[in-house]
């Protein structure tokens, strides 16, 4: 029965702290995680775009309006995603510039 007595159970609070610091990702995966989540909706943009652009190609319009605001919303998408991988890249070449 002593050897009962000995052992010392995690409590709750100390479970659910380990969790959260199991679930929690750290500032590069939060960052690779927006990141891969803005390009996936530039991505369905552009899908969007390319199915309003083939039912103005054969006709299947209904709303002139609203392929016209598909297409300008993937183009600037597309231009913003563009200029953001340009300032990273020169980000990039700029540290690796710097001299320690």
């Amino acid at each position: 029965m002593n050897n009962i007595n000995k052992i010392v159970g995690t409590s709750t609070a100390d479970l659910l702290k380990q969790k959260s610091k199991i679930e929690t990702p750290t500032g590069g995966e939060q960052f690779a995680n927006h990141l891969t989540s803005a390009l996936n909706e530039v991505n369905d943009m552009q899908k969007d775009s390319e199915h309003a652009i083939a039912d103005l190609a054969t006709g299947q319009v209904k709303d002139l309006h609203q392929a016209a605001l598909a297409i300008g919303k993937a183009e600037t998408s597309m231009k913003l995603m563009l200029e953001i991988r340009n300032k990273a890249l020169n980000a990039y070449k700029e540290i690796g510039r710097t001299q320690v």
